[in-house]
């Protein structure tokens, strides 16, 4: 199964140009980048781990393009995003998101019914990986 967050998660994956690209697009726009990862993309799990601090005032996407391959260097297992802030008043808010990296294998997500008293029915979805420990789920 593959997780459809952010913009251009229905899309194949970006080549390394396309990824540049929109990064440079965010720093021509003002906005500051962030680098994040996790192994849990949960959809109600927003704050993944962040690497490094947000990249404010770069005029060049290289200096983010480094930061992405050393955070794929050290997470090669993990999910890592784009995160680009928009600090403007009146804004103060993520602007774009997408996934710059996979794990090799994406075990997906099932969906939990339970039905209570009165056939109430309550649905949960739930990460397979997470039957695995934290560090192993997509090894």
């Amino acid at each position: 199964m593959r997780v459809t967050q952010g913009a251009f998660s229905f899309l194949p994956d970006l080549t390394e140009t396309q990824v540049r690209a929109q990064i440079q697009y965010c720093l021509d726009q003002g906005w500051a980048p962030g680098i994040e990862y996790t192994d849990d993309p949960h959809p109600r799990n927003t704050y993944w781990e962040m690497w490094a601090q947000p990249l404010f005032d770069l005029k060049d996407a290289a200096g983010v393009m480094q930061e992405i391959k050393a955070c794929r260097e050290a997470w090669p297992d993990h999910y890592v995003r784009i995160n680009a802030f928009d600090a403007g008043h009146g804004w103060e808010t993520v602007r774009l998101s997408f996934i710059v990296q996979r794990p090799a294998r994406e075990p997906g997500f099932k969906l939990s019914r339970t039905v209570a008293q009165g056939r109430v029915l309550s649905y949960r979805t739930e990460a397979y990986a997470l039957d695995r420990p934290e560090g192993e789920r997509h090894g």
